[in-house]
């Protein structure tokens, strides 16, 4: 007797509720399109190299629970001004998800929020900070109440298109007619109803749940409620060098999950590793040096290099960029005595990013790195700058101003790059 084979079960992904941190430049922001990708198998469009199903915000000193979670803006109709409500990035992404669970798609959604503590983080979540508590069942621990400018831009990320009538109900469009929001859930249910009972009797895997999950979102929207669901997911970064930031509360940081990502140095070298995906390509970035000088100088030092090859080896062809970035780590960790927060200064090889050729040029490192070192990482004391650089010079070198630290970036990053060859040769 042929048997009808089960259907396949669909994969279970767990939501994630993580925050990134580490120094600038560590891959922070590739990190968490990895875990996208692998974890909450988001797709990612290989044109435009965007995730898909996912909405991406950064905090700053302005950015507000009105950018969160919506905001009412006056709209020129005609001779009038009319009043529109603009979701915020929370209720955006928030409503993709409940569509999902309505629809029951599958799909995994994600909210990526930048710089996370370059805003006031506590502020801006406002009450939507009490969802982050959750269940084992990946929703939120407890729903929090919504105002009805709110319901309707949540309406709105769900592609209902609801309308707000002159005495101030919400109606939505069902079937050609304009419905109060609680007839409109009701409808959707009794449409939704057969379909759910048949599925169910057919005991699909993991359909009852998918019932339940779509089946909670109608009921908050009928309570005017919301509660993060379990096909949405969270994940931020923190740059932890930057110093105008906000303070996270303990009450705050505890709601998360949390990973480091390391800084490259001498210790943590392994030259296997930067053979993996993520590091592909930084191998070969090189430091140009040449391209900034003229003509006749180059020639001139083009000369003096092959007079002294024993000595520097063509260090034009040899200066790779991962060899700097490890030396100027080690530079910085050698002086800790003088840096205060020393994990939070050091720099990734993403830092500065190569050019369309995979090099890096002077000019970048004069532009970024040299004004880093001179204003953040040795802001309090410049005498280990000018130590490094009376070491390669064999001269006695004294740095006042930035004008005379930029000077020597060529001298400097040159030692910097020796420092790291004795970590990675």
């Amino acid at each position: 007797m042929n048997q009808t084979p089960a259907p396949e079960a669909i994969e279970k992904i767990e939501a994630i509720q993580k925050i990134l941190f580490g120094s600038p430049g560590t891959g922070k922001s590739h990190q968490i399109k990895e875990i996208a990708k692998s974890e909450l198998k988001i797709a990612c469009n290989e044109k435009t190299n965007v995730l898909e199903n996912t909405i991406t915000t950064v905090f700053h000193p302005e950015y507000t629970y009105a950018d969160f979670m919506g905001k009412l803006l006056p709209l020129t109709q005609g001779n009038s001004v009319i009043y529109k409500f603009y979701p915020g990035h929370f209720l955006q992404i928030l409503g993709m998800a409940y569509q999902g669970l309505i629809e029951k798609n599958n799909k995994h959604y994600l909210l990526v929020i930048d710089e996370l503590n370059r805003g006031n983080a506590s502020a801006i979540f406002g009450t939507a900070f009490q969802l982050l508590d959750r269940e084992s069942n990946n929703w939120s621990s407890y729903p929090i109440d919504i105002t009805e400018m709110e319901l309707v831009g949540l309406l709105n990320s769900m592609q209902y298109q609801p309308k707000v009538g002159d005495d101030g109900t919400i109606r939505v469009d069902y079937e050609g007619s304009l419905h109060p929001v609680n007839v409109f859930l009701e409808k959707t249910i009794n449409e939704k109803k057969d379909d759910d009972e048949k599925t169910i009797n057919e005991k699909k895997d993991d359909d009852e749940e998918t019932i339940k999950n779509k089946d909670q979102v109608i009921s908050l929207l009928s309570q005017r409620k919301i509660s993060i669901p379990c096909n949405l997911s969270i994940l931020a970064t923190i740059n932890t060098s930057d110093e105008s930031i906000y303070y996270l509360d303990s009450a705050f940081k505890r709601r998360w999950d949390w990973e480091y990502i390391d800084s490259p140095n001498g210790k943590n070298f392994d030259k296997s590793r930067l053979e993996e995906d993520k590091y592909k390509n930084i191998l070969a970035v090189k430091l140009i040096i040449k391209e900034n000088r003229s003509g006749n100088e180059n020639e001139n030092e083009n000369e003096n290099e092959n007079e002294n090859e024993n000595e520097n080896e063509n260090e034009n062809e040899d200066l790779y960029w991962y060899k700097c970035v490890i030396g100027l780590n080690e530079i910085i960790k050698s002086n800790s005595k003088v840096i205060k927060r020393i994990e939070d200064k050091q720099i990734g090889f993403w830092f500065v990013k190569p050019e369309k050729d995979e090099n890096i040029s002077l000019e970048k490192i004069k532009d970024k790195v040299m004004f880093y070192l001179w204003d953040s990482v040795f802001s309090r004391d410049k005498r280990p700058l000018e130590e490094a650089l009376s070491e390669r010079t064999q001269q006695d070198i004294k740095l006042i101003t930035y004008a005379d630290f930029v000077d020597h970036t060529e001298e400097f990053i040159k030692y910097a790059h020796e420092k790291g060859k004795s970590y990675t040769d």
